[in-house]
């Protein structure tokens, strides 16, 4: 088979061509490829963990020696992958390009499946915040010139060991599966990447001093023939170094092979092939890296002999070899009382804090954050944490005893849990739902389900605590009096909102409503259309008038029938490929001038992408069920003109989750095919699954610009409007264009004021600020909100001028 769809650690995965050769000369394929990644992840993925990966792809293959294939160097995600791979941004002067972070296998099976056969990182990780740390590690790259081998790297290797040992530092080996040998030492992080450059030139400068028969530590290749070059260089923060256990684009497909003391003294030391790396049980380089397996954030956190916790060696347990997983929930006496729910799997105790305890009935839930893996020792634990270390206080068990597992994914967990015969649990079926964010400090939706695993109904269980948060109460629906005449009023023409909501929540929803409806998410404006049976009259969302600005659609007969209808739909400009592009239509959002409208119009044209119809003929039909309304849609549309969509509906959610993902979309909308249209109203009934978040923001004030931005704007300061006041949501100073700091210096201009629009600006962000008065919607890309509500890494996509500020609230 050379295509099939395959679901890894939660995550669904297309693999095509697995038949293709990428190796011809052992006739090694890509199947073989995504096999080999998939076997040697667990000791590949702690030395790459939290690392910016580039990659060498070879989509054609390597070719041969006589006819070598063409590779490229790939650093920024291309706009096809899922958008559950983890990415962090890094600038370059062309701009900030998203690096994939690979921290588990779900990811590098992705990057076997686009031919990306060599993995280079830097020696340095992000932290979970996505700042950059000092370098963990430091390398040596013994480089043979011409007429020298491997055995003369093996022998510079060893007189490098015996240096760095007596600095203190103890270097493991790696064959490179290239050409020499790389040594790797340990660093305790406090030094930064120049430092550490500074260290591996001295020691290679040292060594050549010795043995300058033999070693060359400058960087002209006149100097190297017939010895070994020590390239020290590869310390350097922004350069990086194939990462162990890579596979390498050579005409074989050898691997970058940790190695052992004892096999660089064999006269006969050779590069290894990826079969023969499999057979390796062990791994020798791991002692370098070990603080970055499962229990590695565990681990930084704690001294062993400073707390009772135990803190284990070992990167992760072994499970009981016999009967269920096991589970534990320790009620925990800390600055805050809260529970901590603990699952049994793959050796640790994968943990939640949940602050009010498992819910004690079927309708309401819990909130539950994820924090760091703990030992499988954790499972009994209970005493007194001292003062002073992290997460003091008296922690005891609460209840404990084995699970029964019906579905894990990264975003959804399904068990049924039982607890001691005395203890407070009893037997319960519970859900976890990532609602936010990924990782430790995820935010989960702890839900006791309704029914037990035979589908039977689950009776309620002892509260931990009293709660008084729960469930979202069922939307009831208002259906509004048949109309006479199709006049819409503004308050006719306020359109529907979806929630923002994970794939989680959005497939668990789906099941709950039956046959899922899953239409994609357009990357536009809102448009409210009014039809007269001839022309369209558009209205933002806002309830601006937009019909002048977009005359291919309003200025033509766009075959919508006779009977006047009022539509909902989505105005898109599409680049070159076909997708929706919100930068492209931001070239005619803000144009006013028919000459200019019409100019822009011929260059950057628009589609209606319609989806719902609020009223027919003067009938509304807003009650009407979803899949009545998209029957009485199709009708309208059946011979509407060539601006026209009417864009398909899909029934798997995963399915149409990755669809919008590899062609570049911004996400999906999964919608209750019974819901009636709610004008105004933000419904659960519709929730939106973004690839990427975004947030609408109200600009407050200008960072006056420094450097190559002198005289313009350096940073917009920007809120989100709370009902105490407009909250500082912090700087948006990337994603801008010269002609768009242009655009927005004249906007903003007249709008300067000497009040400070904010609540909670940082002395530091005010000290220079020219405020304006806050009338002007933007929207963002950002990572995540910190809990002081402060965008991080915050990118500007442009202004909403169809957004009032009334309309700007918090995305969850």
């Amino acid at each position: 088979m050379t295509e099939q769809t395959v679901r890894i650690g939660g995550r669904r995965l297309r693999l095509s061509n697995l038949d293709k050769v990428l190796y011809p000369e052992t006739g090694t394929t890509k199947g073989e490829v995504i096999d080999y990644y998939s076997r040697i992840a667990p000791l590949l993925l702690p030395h790459i963990a939290d690392r910016p990966l580039t990659r060498k792809r070879w989509p054609d293959g390597v070719g041969t020696d006589a006819d070598p294939g063409e590779p490229f160097f790939a650093k920024a995600l291309e706009p096809g992958a899922p958008a559950w791979v983890r990415r962090f941004p890094i600038d370059h002067s062309s701009g900030a390009k998203d690096y994939p972070l690979v921290d588990d296998l779900p990811t590098l099976v992705y990057l076997a499946q686009v031919a990306s056969l060599e993995l280079h990182v830097p020696q340095w990780r992000f932290t979970s915040d996505g700042e950059r740390q000092n370098p963990d590690r430091l390398v040596l790259d013994l480089d043979p010139g011409p007429g020298v081998g491997l055995a003369e790297c093996a022998e510079v290797a060893r007189w490098a060991r015996a240096i760095l040992q007596d600095i203190g530092l103890e270097p493991f080996p790696v064959t490179s599966g290239s050409k020499g040998i790389h040594l790797y030492a340990r660093l305790d992080g406090r030094q930064s990447s120049d430092a550490a450059s500074a260290v591996a030139k001295e020691l290679a400068r040292a060594i050549e001093a010795d043995h300058p028969d033999l070693v060359v530590s400058q960087m002209t290749k006149a100097a190297r023939p017939g010895k070994v070059f020590i390239d020290w260089s590869q310390n350097n923060g922004s350069k990086t170094t194939i990462a162990p256990y890579s596979l390498r684009g050579r005409p074989r497909p050898y691997v970058a092979a940790p190695r052992t003391w004892e096999e660089l003294d064999d006269p006969d030391l050779r590069h290894l092939l990826f079969s023969e790396v499999l057979e390796r049980p062990d791994d020798p380089l791991a002692p370098v890296d070990e603080a970055h397996g499962p229990l590695r954030a565990y681990i930084s956190k704690r001294t062993a002999g400073k707390t009772p916790e135990p803190v284990p060696e070992a990167p992760h347990g072994e499970p009981d070899p016999e009967g269920l997983p096991r589970f534990v929930i320790q009620e925990h006496h800390a600055s805050r009382l809260h529970w901590d729910l603990r699952l049994e799997r793959d050796g640790v105790l994968v943990s939640w804090a949940v602050p009010k305890g498992v819910p004690p009935t079927t309708a309401k839930n819990s909130l539950a954050v994820m924090t760091e893996d703990h030992p499988l020792q954790y499972l009994d634990f209970a005493g007194e944490i001292p003062r002073g270390e992290y997460g003091a206080g008296i922690m005891t068990v609460w209840d404990t005893g084995t699970y029964e597992l019906e579905k894990w994914r990264d975003d959804e967990v399904i068990a049924t849990l039982e607890g001691r015969d005395d203890g407070p649990l009893g037997r319960v079926r519970l859900a976890l739902i990532r609602t936010e964010g990924q990782g430790e400090k995820s935010q989960w939706l702890l839900h006791r389900m309704k029914t037990d695993a035979e589908g039977k109904p689950q009776s309620d269980g002892a509260p931990v605590v009293a709660l008084d948060h729960g469930s979202p109460a069922p939307e009831p629906v208002h259906a509004k009096a048949p109309s006479t005449t199709d006049a819409p009023t503004g308050a006719d023409l306020q359109p529907m909102l979806a929630t923002s909501a994970t794939p989680g929540i959005a497939r668990a929803a789906a099941e709950r409503w039956g046959p899922a409806w899953v239409e994609m998410k357009w990357d536009g404006i809102r448009g409210l259309c009014i039809w007269d049976g001839h022309r369209l009259r558009l209205r933002s969302r806002n309830g601006n008038d937009l019909t002048a600005a977009y005359p291919e659609l309003t200025s033509v007969d766009l075959r919508l029938g006779d009977e006047p209808a009022v539509l909902d739909g989505e105005i898109v400009a599409l680049d070159a490929q076909g997708r929706p592009s919100f930068p492209l239509l931001q070239k005619r959002m803000n144009l006013a001038k028919p000459r200019e409208i019409e100019h822009e119009a011929t260059r950057t044209p628009v589609h209606l992408y319609l989806f719902d119809v609020l009223s027919v003929n003067g009938r509304d039909v807003a009650s009407l069920p979803l899949s009545e309304r998209r029957e009485l849609l199709e009708a309208l549309a059946a011979d509407a003109g060539a601006p026209v969509v009417v864009p398909p509906v899909f029934d798997d959610v995963d399915a149409a989750v990755a669809t919008s993902g590899r062609f570049g979309l911004e996400g999906v909308v999964v919608k209750d095919p019974g819901s009636a249209y709610r004008r105004g109203v933000r419904s659960e009934q519709w929730l939106k699954v973004k690839h990427s978040r975004t947030q609408e923001v109200v600009i407050g004030g200008i960072r006056p610009g420094k450097g190559n931005r002198s005289g313009t704007i350096g940073s917009l300061l920007v809120g989100v409007p709370t009902d105490d006041g407009l909250q500082y949501a912090g700087r948006v100073g990337s994603g801008f264009g010269e002609q768009t700091l242009a655009k927005l210096s004249a906007l903003l201009e007249p709008l300067r004021s000497d009040a400070d629009p904010f609540q909670g600006v940082p002395d530091a962000d005010a000290r220079d600020a020219l405020w304006v008065r806050p009338e002007l919607v933007g929207e963002v890309e950002f990572a995540e909100f910190t809990p002081g509500g402060i965008l991080r890494q915050a990118r500007w996509r442009g202004l909403r001028p169809d957004k009032s500020p009334s309309d700007v609230t918090r995305e969850s």
